[in-house]
């Protein structure tokens, strides 16, 4: 009995082995995930297949993150905003408007516009108004007549000795005044007329255009608006 049942287990050993090698192929299907040439043959394009050492396999995973990762959107470009325009006593209350409202001192500046321009003999802007005074006894001395400057606020404190309406009748003055030994004056363009003054932020980033277009406009005009074309100014010499 008992070399009947050890012959059952040689013989259903054997036939086990025999179908795990593929030798009963004709009778019974081998198993096909125990042998190695059907796992080649199933392969598609194996050409395309690279191994990769450790650390190229890192880098290759770093540079699959950072190309599905969102890109930052870009930050717009600043643009020039300005509000106006401004008689004086309205620029002063929409300066102090902006401080109060924490605009960032220089971010927005002055900016007179005159309607039409003369030519004036010069001198300024001086440091402090010392400094004006003592060039002005000086030309007092040399006996030439002057008054100080109310405007453009680029020359104030200053002094104008001669107005002209034309640049060549006040080249022709500072010509005659330098004989007379004045020195250190120049010909510049004065705004003549009826002048306007505008706020204007050449540069507004967006935060700065945010913030003052949130102002209130009743106390700026019509409020901070892109800004307008307008010729420059006469080049001083």
């Amino acid at each position: 009995m008992l070399r009947a049942l050890l012959l059952v287990l040689l013989l259903a050993n054997a036939g086990f082995y025999a179908w795990t090698q593929g030798w009963l192929a004709p009778l019974l299907p081998p198993r096909s995930d125990a042998r190695e040439p059907e796992r080649l043959a199933a392969q598609l394009r194996p050409e395309l297949i690279t191994v990769l050492t450790a650390g190229a396999a890192s880098a290759a995973v770093a540079a699959a993150a950072s190309a599905s990762a969102p890109t930052p959107e870009a930050e717009p470009p600043p643009v020039c905003l300005e509000a106006g325009p401004f008689n004086e006593a309205g620029a002063v209350a929409a300066e102090a408007m902006l401080a109060q409202q924490g605009v960032p001192e220089g971010a927005v500046v002055r900016e007179l516009v005159a309607r039409s321009y003369t030519w004036g003999v010069v001198m300024g802007r001086f440091p402090d108004r010392e400094s004006l005074r003592a060039r002005a006894d000086e030309l007092r001395r040399l006996n030439v007549r002057f008054e100080e400057l109310a405007s453009p606020p680029a020359l104030v404190p200053g002094l104008r000795l001669g107005n002209f309406s034309d640049r060549y009748g006040a080249e022709a003055a500072l010509n005659a005044l330098s004989a007379r030994g004045v020195r250190g004056a120049r010909v510049a363009p004065l705004p003549s007329g009826t002048s306007q003054q505008w706020l204007r932020a050449a540069q507004a980033d967006a935060e700065l255009q945010t913030r003052l277009r949130s102002l209130p406009p009743e106390r700026l005009g019509n409020g901070f608006q892109p800004c307008a074309n307008r010729p420059p100014p006469p080049a001083g010499g």
